[in-house]
């Protein structure tokens, strides 16, 4: 082990650095060291032990549900016995039908709202006569009120915020059942400008725990001084005790490394206020502070977490026990040299998403989540912005593991609306209380280095010379709620318009200010906004249709819509966008323009680009008969666009030599062939067999291209380093479709009723080819130990449900969902189309499910 001297050296030059204003400078000239010091193993595992005290449990099943605006369904003995049976979470809107009538308009995704009622009825054990019982929902678009036999426990009005409810005053136990029943209004519309969902769409949880126990959200865990020796992990524990008395407890809090191996520990006696003596009383806070050897840094390659488990005693007994994961990393933000992480210069290369899974909808399912994160890691991304709103947890969770930096964001508007029912209505009311709630539950997750306070926020402007000077009123306060729960992170908000007369930037309040778009000033940001730190919160704004290109030549740049306040006519007469990357809004740039501004600045910290996947609703540049976006760089569906290998090409060490489009046109056209490569010098390409040339990018050059007239038959790219080959890749001509192809993402799924696999289903001819313009209604039918939970093709104008057995074909591709249903087994999907070969894939359903590839760093399953 080191020695007390070794670490009291290290603590004073820690302390030293700290308060010379150089906190982050440990990162930058880490303490570095001849031999490596020997440490010798004292350690020992906790055993499950831990979790004595507290039960947390899934409250997602056996709900029944109605759809009805008119009745009141609150009281204990209302009648339901006729209403559907659902399990959680569910998303109401999704199982709707497209319309332009639907009052979201196709700005939010043209699905029904409405409003909903969920009752379930459930027993507590006589057991639990003394405890404490809480009920925890991840997230309730929008507008919920609790009822538990009848009593109303409260309102929340923001649709994506967690939040908890205390059961104990109203439970019945033994053989007594209980009734609780969440009404859900999402009637008023328009409320969002993206696709909400409806309905309880995320987790619900039961928690039994003794009257004296850790509080909801209630650890708060910091690393202030960190070196590759010893690391400081201070820690502060909210103790509530609901019983009529004061009560002497011990807090024993132990750190464990992944394998369980305990790795510091600290122990502290103190005596917790009862809540009943004050109204409205704070929990207790216990500060504690322990130091780990050797630390484990937590980094985008490899994101490694301790867990801290506070064990609350009582007369020597484990009463509570409550578990946190944390990482421990430094990081900085600075004026000229941009993102540092653990002493390493990084570009943030990240994306905005909105919440919805494509054909699931708002409904949150973890390995939807995952899957989607897997393929952004395989592209080089490594940072997500939560727009507009804060995510389902089970999003961190998943960040933590695989290694994402998050911009955590709260708010889309302040008090100026955006929409004609949005969450301007409640502000004066609730931001202070939800932004509260989403920072408390947050600032543990060691992927989120930034809180996002706003997007586009209205109150940029504001006439000085008429009092109008609320966006900095706000902002400031604003950042005071964020800093009294959490001084670690940085705080900015989202700024389209970052001009000098920009009211939030005003406030001062901000050390990191946020751009979004305005790429061709990001140069002059050190002039204009002198001493601050820059982050591109959204860029971009590109659009493609994947799979369709028009034949205008690849360099020839389009600004879909002229404005964004003016009607946008169909110029391709079919609502298509070309996949080629020549198409922005007048606001964004290109994907090569935005990267190019990203890679010449060194003091731009990073950029979110916006988007990593299509989203239902907003479908720039159209509107109705457009039911969701253009902007990802990967389809609704989950298929990659053209686009994705830039990103491959310039952020992965992984080889890439990527050629579009495909090779089916006309006699005559002309076409432009494109190609992204990495770890090559250059690349040639051929035409059935004869050189079209030898193509290098020079200068910053991020692509290639070759101007070919079309000939059927085979295209093929060469890449080179040093005259040796690297990769080839080749284009056909397909011929007549003749067959289906399907394929699972995975083919082993774990049987618990919630686990996917994603089933690619691709039109091909007769030798295995893609068929590239292939639009064949594919029928699906499904064997076994799971359901279709949704299909789709990523097309952002078909109309045809997601909740459905069949789906037509978009360019050659179609998807899927299978949904494991409980059981084990063997589960079929059949695929059959009009006209060509049927297809036939398993899938198998067990009780350990499959591990993430080997190739990506492990993400595990969510266990809450």
């Amino acid at each position: 082990m080191i020695n007390n001297f070794t670490k009291w050296f290290l603590r004073f030059l820690l302390l030293l650095i700290s308060v010379q204003g150089l906190a982050q400078a440990i990162t930058k000239a880490p303490i570095k060291i001849k031999a490596p010091i020997k440490i010798k193993s004292t350690t020992k595992t906790v055993t499950s032990t831990a979790r004595n005290g507290r039960t947390t449990e899934s409250f997602n099943n056996n709900w029944r549900f109605i759809l009805d605006s008119v009745n009141d369904y609150s009281s204990q003995n209302a009648e339901d016995t006729s209403w559907r049976k659902i399990n959680l979470p569910h998303d109401w809107s999704i199982e709707g039908e497209f319309s332009e009538t639907n009052p979201a308009t196709a700005g939010g995704g043209a699905l029904p709202g409405g409003m909903g009622w969920y009752r379930k009825k459930f027993a507590i054990p006589e057991s639990s006569k003394n405890k404490t019982i809480l009920i925890t929902f991840d997230g309730v678009y929008r507008n919920s009120e609790v009822f538990i036999n009848g009593h109303s426990l409260g309102i929340r009005p923001n649709g994506y915020i967690s939040f908890q409810y205390n059961l104990t005053p109203y439970l019945n136990y033994g053989k007594d059942t209980n009734v609780i029943a969440v009404k859900v209004d999402n009637l008023r519309q328009p409320n969002s400008r993206w696709y909400s969902g409806s309905g309880i769409y995320r987790n619900v949880w039961l928690t039994t725990v003794d009257k004296v126990h850790v509080d909801n959200w209630g650890t708060y865990i910091t690393t202030p001084l960190v070196s590759s020796l010893l690391a400081t992990v201070n820690v502060v524990t909210s103790i509530r005790n609901q019983n009529d008395s004061v009560q002497p407890i011990t807090l024993q809090t132990i750190v464990v490394d992944p394998s369980g191996r305990q790795v510091a520990r600290s122990v502290t006696n103190a005596t917790i206020a009862s809540d009943s003596t004050l109204v409205n009383s704070p929990a207790t806070s216990i500060k504690q502070s322990l130091e780990l050897d050797l630390p484990k840094l937590w980094s985008t390659e490899r994101p490694y977490l301790y867990k801290a488990i506070s064990q609350v005693m009582v007369n020597g007994k484990i009463v509570d026990s409550y578990e946190t994961n944390f990482g421990i990393r430094t990081f900085n933000f600075h004026t000229k040299k941009g993102f540092s992480l653990n002493g390493r210069s990084m570009k943030i290369i990240g994306v905005c998403n909105h919440h919805d899974l494509g054909a699931l909808g708002a409904a949150i399912n973890t390995r939807a989540l995952e899957r989607q994160l897997e393929i952004l890691k395989r592209m080089g991304c490594n940072g997500i912005r939560t727009s507009h709103n804060p995510p389902a947890p089970e999003l961190l969770d998943l960040c933590d593991r695989m290694g994402f930096i998050v911009m955590d964001e709260t708010f889309d508007m302040w008090a100026k609306p955006k929409s004609p029912y949005d969450y301007s209505l409640y502000w004066n009311e609730w931001h202070r209380k939800d932004l509260e709630d989403h920072v408390l539950r947050d600032r543990n997750h060691p992927s989120v280095f930034m809180w996002s306070v706003g997007n586009e926020i209205p109150e940029q402007w504001g006439d000085e010379s008429k009092g109008d000077t609320t966006g900095r009123v706000i902002a400031r306060e604003l950042v005071n709620i964020v800093k009294a729960l959490d001084i670690t992170r940085e705080i900015t908000t989202a700024n389209n318009e970052p001009g000098a007369g920009n009211n939030i930037i005003q406030s001062g309040a901000f050390n990191l200010v946020g751009y979004n778009y305005h790429h061709q000033e990001w140069a002059d940001f050190p002039k204009a906004w002198r001493g601050k730190k820059l982050i591109i919160t959204e860029s971009t704004s590109a659009l493609e249709t994947r799979g369709y290109y028009d034949l205008v030549p690849f360099d020839t740049i389009r600004r879909w819509p002229k404005r964004w306040d003016i009607p946008f006519e169909n110029p391709n007469g079919s609502f298509t966008v070309s996949a080629y990357d020549h198409v922005s809004t007048p606001w964004g740039s290109t994907h090569e323009e935005s990267v190019k501004a990203l890679l010449k600045n060194d003091h731009v910290s990073g950029m979110y680009i916006w988007t990593g996947f299509d989203y239902l609703g907003e479908p720039t540049p159209y509107s109705w008969p457009a039911r969701s976006s253009y902007f990802g760089i990967i389809d609704l569906a989950g298929f990659p666009k053209d686009v994705y290998y830039l990103y491959q090409s310039l952020f992965t060490t992984k080889p890439v030599l990527h050629i579009y489009p495909h090779w089916n046109w006309n006699e005559g056209d002309t076409v432009d062939i494109v190609s992204y490569y990495n770890n090559a010098d250059s690349v040639e390409l051929f035409l059935n067999d004869s050189s079209l040339g030898v193509q290098a990018k020079t200068g910053d050059d991020l692509h290639i291209k070759w101007r070919v007239p079309y000939a059927p038959g085979t295209l093929k790219a060469v890449s080179r380093k040093g005259g040796k080959t690297v990769l080839s890749k080749v284009v056909k001509t397909a011929g007549e479709p003749a067959k289906i192809i399907l394929k699972a993402d995975r083919s082993l799924i774990k049987a618990d009723g919630r686990d996917l696999s994603f089933i690619t289903a691709t039109v091909v001819d007769k030798n295995g080819t893609m068929v590239p313009n292939a639009g064949h209604l594919i029928k699906f039918s499904i064997k076994g130990g799971g359901f279709i939970a949704g299909v789709d093709n990523g097309d952002p104008t078909s109309h045809e449900p997601f909740k459905a057995k069949q789906h037509t074909a978009l360019n050659g591709l179609a998807l899927a969902i299978i949904q494991s249903n409980g059981q084990t087994g063997s589960i079929t999907l059949n695929a059959t189309a009009e006209g060509l070969q049927k297809a036939i894939v398993v899938v198998q359903a067990n009780q350990n499910g499959q591990e993430v590839k080997k190739n990506l760093v492990p993400a595990g399953r969510i266990k809450k």
